[in-house]
């Protein structure tokens, strides 16, 4: 290699070292964690020992370098005290900047791990600082360190000389002891967010003179998972991939990654159940360099897309979506129910394990989107009860009715007018083969509160039940809205899920409103209403007035209403005898 070659390769610096931090104004994403250190700094109320944790390329050995610089910057002049602003200029923070100050000692706890190491720091703390006004001491992954090191470390820790500061930082705070985590101040450096490495990574790729597009850097931000530092190298790989333009495309190869809206063409094929079509989808992403992992990986996030977009349709504004995902998206979360997305993540998660374990990745990629491509076809749990009990799903909203079976069906009395008692106590018919079953509640859908109760109690919610005959006072009711009282003694939060369930049972919105107002007395006051005036009622008979006059101290305690006369059985003719 020549020497202008060799020149040339030692002058290059990766952008995760090129653009590292050097000012608290220049870390993203930890907001919390400058406001605290800016203000304990300005104010001089400084720990003697920090404790940085997070995941990995968030900024802890960079914070730990700038709270060095911020102790011990002297400003242009040599004159400065403390500051959250380091000039960058002095000889304390070039000499930090360049990792050679004397006074600043790094020292890496997964290489040195034992009592040794830490007597050895602990005779060095005796001595003031050289030039510095701090002598500071970073330890990273000191969770590294082993038992017998920490114990060797806690009372110098406690008590250091006010000289001395300790920054640790860790990815596992979890392994620290306890009595290492009372002596430190602690800062939770938090995963940057999605939408500002996207503007970071923007804004360096301006600097460095390369076009990027949108999509590549969405790609980049989501494979860093929150890791400015993941982000940035990925960033210099893509950069030279592309020989100096990063296109999405490209990034996709480089990452080995399924190109979305392919993942969400095969995730359509086995929500319809086309099996041909899913076969061909995965082999296609297959030959493209797709990992099997990596498209488990996609459908999961897609299910867990389309969830969100059920359960909070707002979701889909979030600018760090594709337009088309936002479009494609929101209209499969709304042919998809929630059982069967929840169906859906439940198998695709167990596929993500056996294809880990799996000798040949593909073949349990096939095997799991096989048996989601089936059960697409099968009913949800919901459903097969709702046919066990003989009572079939509601359609779709816009579904015509289906046509009836027989000329003339007689219409039967309306739901409030057909107490459940007497439901209840009502002959059973035969069956007549050539009739229609009568349309389900969920299908009809009530029409009056005393139906609504019925349905809750066809489908067994016995403690909604109880709470809505109770507690509940009618204050109106019309279809799709139910408003109630509850009283006081009454469970609002079991109250409040009869809107909820009666979406789900009708296929159509209801809501429930809790009101101020009095309100009709409850199904259980009405009903002793009724018992009271049934038994004044009774006591004014001739029958029981000559009893209770009989036995004056007698009371009425209840009452039996008559069951109703027994149709007379037609009577036999004999035969020849009929009226011609």
């Amino acid at each position: 290699m020549s020497r202008l070659s060799e020149a040339a390769d030692e002058s290059y610096r990766v952008l995760a070292r090129k653009y590292r931090p050097t000012t608290f104004d220049e870390l993203i994403g930890q907001q919390a964690l400058v406001r605290t250190l800016t203000n304990a700094i300005a104010s001089g109320r400084l720990a003697h020992a920090f404790l940085l944790t997070g995941v990995r390329g968030v900024g802890k050995t960079t914070t730990a370098r700038i709270i060095a610089r911020a102790l011990n910057c002297v400003g242009p002049d040599g004159e400065g005290a403390p500051t959250p602003t380091p000039c960058g200029e002095c000889e304390h923070c070039t000499a930090i900047a360049g990792d050679r100050h004397i006074d600043v000692i790094e020292m890496d706890a997964a290489s040195r791990t034992g009592v040794a190491d830490i007597r050895e720091l602990i005779d060095g703390v005796r001595y003031r600082p050289t030039s510095a006004r701090y002598k500071v001491y970073i330890i990273d992954e000191v969770h590294m360190l082993s038992g017998a090191a920490f114990n060797a470390l806690l009372k110098t820790l406690e008590e250091p000389p006010p000289h001395v500061k300790f920054v640790f930082a860790t990815t596992e705070i979890r392994k620290l002891p306890v009595t290492v985590l009372s002596r430190c101040q602690r800062f939770d450096l938090r995963r940057v967010d999605m939408a500002i490495l996207v503007t970071h990574f923007s804004a360096l790729a301006v600097r460095e003179d390369v076009k990027v597009e949108d999509g590549a850097l969405r790609l980049i931000a989501r494979a860093a998972d929150g890791s400015v530092r993941d982000g940035l190298s990925l960033l210099d790989q893509a950069i030279v991939h592309g020989a100096g333009e990063v296109k999405e495309a490209a990034v996709r190869d480089m990452l080995g990654l399924a190109d979305r809206a392919r993942i969400f063409d095969l995730f359509d094929a086995l929500m319809r159940g086309a099996v041909d079509d899913a076969m061909a989808q995965t082999g296609g992403l297959y030959a493209a360099g797709a990992d099997p992992l990596v498209v488990l990986s996609d459908l999961l996030e897609l299910t867990h897309w389309l969830t969100r977009l059920k359960i909070a349709p707002d979701a889909g504004d979030e600018i760090n979506h594709a337009e088309t995902e936002r479009v494609r998206g929101a209209e499969m979360a709304v042919a998809l129910s929630f059982p069967v997305l929840a169906r859906t993540w439940q198998m695709l998660l167990k596929g993500l394990g056996e294809t880990r374990a799996a000798p040949e990745p593909l073949a349990a990629l096939e095997m799991a989107l096989l048996r989601l491509a089936y059960v697409a076809e099968l009913p949800t749990p919901a459903e097969a009860i709702g046919a066990l009990e003989g009572t079939a799903p509601a359609p779709p909203a816009d579904a015509a009715p289906p046509p009836p079976s027989h000329p003339e069906p007689q219409p039967g009395p309306p739901a409030e007018e057909a107490p459940r008692a007497a439901l209840a106590t009502a002959p059973e018919l035969a069956p007549e083969p050539e009739l229609a079953p009568a349309p389900s509640a969920r299908q009809a859908g009530p029409e009056s509160f005393a139906a609504v109760l019925a349905l809750v109690e066809q489908h067994r919610e016995m403690v909604l039940l109880s709470q809505l005959e109770g507690f509940a006072h009618l204050v109106g009711f019309e279809p799709g809205r139910i408003g109630l009282r509850v009283a006081e003694d009454g469970d609002s939060a079991t109250i409040s899920q009869l809107g909820d369930l009666l979406s789900r049972w009708t296929k159509t919105r209801w809501v429930t409103v809790f009101s101020d107002a009095p309100g009709e007395p409850t199904v259980t006051e009405q009903a002793a209403m009724k018992r009271t005036a049934r038994l004044a009622e009774a006591r004014e008979t001739p029958a029981v007035s000559a009893v209770l006059a009989v036995f004056p101290d007698a009371e009425l305690s209840d009452f039996r209403e008559p069951a109703p006369p027994a149709a007379p059985e037609p009577e036999s003719v004999p035969e020849g005898d009929e009226n011609p």
